[in-house]
C-alpha cells in the first residue's frame, strides 16, 4: 500500500533533525523506502555512499523513539573504489559494496568477529548479499588512525564494516528484522527501485523536473507541497 505524503514527510523531517550533518536528500529517500518496506518500522540505519569514506557517513537511527544512535565511519567495498566508492554490483566475487533496502537478520560470530548479516530486499540490485556474505562487522581498518596513517579508510570486500570498538552495540541495536538503506546518485537505480518509487511521492521524488530541474529540486518541490 503506497504510504501517505504527510508519513514521509514527517519521516524526513525527524532524520533530518536528528543528523543534521546528513544530506537531507539522501534521508528523504531512505524514509521513502522504509517506509514503502515497513510502515512500522522502529530501526534504520542509513549509509550515504556518495561521501567520502573519511567521513561519518552510517547514521542508526531509532525511530519508534526518536533517537539518533549511531554517526560512524563504515567502509564500502575494495571494488568498488579507493577513497570514495564510485562502483556497485549484486554479483559474487565483485568485492563491491551493494545498494538499496536490506533488513537485518541474525547475529554471529564468523572470520570477522561478531557480525550481522543482511537481507538484500531490491531484486538484481542486493539480492544476492546473503549468498556473498555481505554482513556488518567490526574490522580494525575502520578507524581514525587507519585514515591518518594510510590517508583513507580501509575497504572490505564487499561489506559496510565499522570501528571495532561500536560493532556490538551497533549490530545489537539493528539486528533481527530493523533495515538498512545504502545510497549512491546511481540513476538507474533511483529510477528503478521499487522500494523509492513507492506510491506517488516517491516516483515524483525520482523524477527529474519536466522543466529542467535536478532531482534534488525535485524533491524539495514536492516535499514543500506536500507539508
Amino acid at each position: 500500500m503506497p504510504v501517505s505524503a504527510q508519513a514521509h514527510v514527517l519521516l524526513a523531517d525527524s532524520l533530518q533533525y536528528l543528523a543534521p550533518d546528513a544530506d537531507p536528500q539522501v534521508l528523504r529517500l531512505a524514509a521513502s523506502a522504509v517506509q514503502c518496506a515497513d510502515p512500522d518500522a522502529e530501526r534504520l540505519a542509513v549509509i550515504d555512499f556518495s561521501r567520502s569514506a573519511n567521513q561519518p557517513r552510517l547514521w542508526v537511527f531509532d525511530l519508534e523513539h526518536q533517537q539518533l544512535l549511531f554517526e560512524e565511519l563504515v567502509s564500502h567495498g575494495r571494488g568498488s573504489g579507493d577513497e570514495k566508492a564510485e562502483w556497485f554490483s549484486n554479483i559474487p566475487e565483485s568485492y563491491q559494496s551493494s545498494l538499496g533496502l536490506f533488513r537485518t537478520l541474525n547475529s554471529y560470530y564468523g572470520a570477522n568477529g561478531y557480525s550481522m548479516r543482511l537481507e538484500g530486499l531490491e531484486t538484481g540490485v542486493n539480492d544476492l548479499a546473503y549468498q556473498r556474505a555481505i554482513v556488518v562487522h567490526g574490522a580494525d581498518y575502520v578507524s581514525e588512525q587507519f585514515i591518518a596513517d594510510n590517508g583513507r579508510l580501509g575497504r572490505s570486500f564487499g561489506c559496510p564494516a565499522v570501528r571495532q570498538e561500536i560493532a556490538r552495540p551497533l549490530i545489537d541495536t539493528i539486528k533481527d528484522d530493523h533495515y538498512l538503506f545504502a545510497y549512491y546518485p546511481d540513476a538507474e537505480w533511483l529510477a528503478e527501485s521499487a522500494y523509492i518509487s513507492c506510491g506517488q511521492v516517491a516516483t515524483l521524488a525520482n523524477s527529474i523536473d519536466a522543466r529542467g530541474g535536478s532531482l534534488a529540486q525535485s524533491l524539495d518541490l514536492h516535499y514543500q507541497a506536500a507539508r
